[in-house]
């Protein structure tokens, strides 16, 4: 297995374990080594894995949880659905695992295809600071993005985002029927750990009605309204 140690100086930051990318926790280990356990490279290693989090976790954008202790990938690997950042910390975390240099990547993207319910909750279609992956692959960063299992992608009439490890795997601009999908908006750069200050001011900004009365939870509004039925 590749050590931080032996990479060039740059790339050593993306391969340590960090507070959330926690990718020396027996939990990740043994998540990791199962589904890469036929392949033959680091790029069949890293496919397997995004595919594993992309359809082994149902995509809920009511499902992010900011408790700090919630946040490590292998506390959400204990849970069964995420949000699109959780799924991208977990790919980039099982990655550095084996020894891939990963890291996360941010964004605000516009769901064109959205409910109507999530629309109405977040009093925009605009998606701040949406997750995915980077992995570094045959000496190239490359996009991966495993937000969306297939199961949703079918009952929102679009195909499943697939990764091949060699080209980005980024939002579809449309459906096949020609529908308009997703369009990003904002890039907010890469970064070795989950920005989570940094990521709260732009959830604040965004959405500041759900920060309300919510303490340390502020999508705590959110999800309640969601459980709450309708």
């Amino acid at each position: 297995m590749v050590k931080a140690a032996d990479l060039a100086p740059g790339l050593r930051p993306f391969l340590v374990a960090t507070r959330f990318l926690d990718a020396l926790h027996p939990r990740v280990q043994a998540y990791a080594l199962k589904h890469a356990a036929s392949a033959n490279n680091q790029r069949e290693a890293a496919v397997a894995l995004y595919y594993a989090v992309r359809d082994g976790f149902a995509y809920d954008p009511y499902a992010l949880d900011l408790d700090p202790s919630s946040m490590p990938a292998s506390a959400f690997l204990q849970r069964k659905r995420g949000y699109c950042i959780e799924k991208a910390n977990l790919l980039a975390t099982c990655c550095r695992a084996l020894g891939i240099p990963s890291r996360l990547g941010f964004g605000d993207v516009r769901n064109h295809l959205g409910t109507a319910k999530l629309e109405r909750l977040l009093g925009t279609n605009l998606m701040v600071f949406h997750g995915y992956a980077e992995i570094h692959l045959d000496g190239h960063w490359i996009k991966a993005t495993p937000a969306f299992n297939a199961g949703l992608c079918h009952k929102l009439g679009v195909a499943p985002l697939e990764w091949d490890g060699r080209s980005d795997a980024v939002f579809q601009e449309a459906s096949p029927e020609g529908k308009r999908f997703m369009s990003y908006e904002r890039d907010r750069g890469v970064y070795a750990d989950w920005p989570v200050a940094e990521m709260h001011a732009a959830l604040q900004n965004a959405y500041g009605h759900l920060f309300k009365g919510t303490g340390s939870q502020p999508l705590a509004h959110l999800r309640a309204q969601h459980t709450g039925g309708g």
